[in-house]
């Protein structure tokens, strides 16, 4: 049976993590909290929870989780009998993340081609505007079926 972390190789961990995610464009704070969300026992923990265990202030949690919010990687629930807020990660997480930013893949598509349109398909700019909204597609259609087969090979736990 593994041996449970200690404290130290947990922070350790959550800061590793924290830097990866934010040499891809995550808030270095709000990557913090996903990598201390992530390692939580239970999947949750309140914003005094957060701001100890990763030793910052209220106001920095409340920014991250705010943002954490915003692109679904964690929920804002009330546990009965408590007063606080509880947040919890969310369910397929990491393709429920990725079908969002696949969403966004579609406006970015339709605004080129309207781009490519206004500019009109035989010009310098309509070609390249063209590319962008054939690349956008082309993208988000393979991402797409990536999503829909992890899903199916990956059902839900009960």
């Amino acid at each position: 049976m593994p041996q449970e972390p200690s404290p130290e190789a947990v922070s350790q961990f959550v800061e590793r993590f924290a830097s990866v995610m934010a040499n891809s464009g995550v808030p270095f704070m709000s990557a913090r909290v996903m990598g201390r969300m992530l390692v939580s026992p239970t999947g949750t923990m309140t914003a005094a929870e957060l701001a100890e265990s990763l030793q910052i202030s209220q106001p920095a949690v409340s920014g991250a989780v705010r943002q954490l919010i915003q692109v679904a990687f964690i929920s804002r629930e009330r546990i009965p009998g408590s007063r606080k807020d509880h947040y919890r990660i969310r369910d397929d997480v990491f393709a429920a993340m990725l079908e969002r930013r696949n969403n966004a893949l579609g406006d970015w598509e339709a605004s080129t081609r309207s781009g490519a349109d206004l500019f009109g398909a035989d010009t310098d700019v309509g070609r390249r505007l063209g590319e962008a909204a054939d690349f956008f597609n082309f993208i988000r259609d393979d991402l797409d079926r990536m999503i829909k087969n992890w899903r199916s090979e990956h059902p839900p736990t009960p």
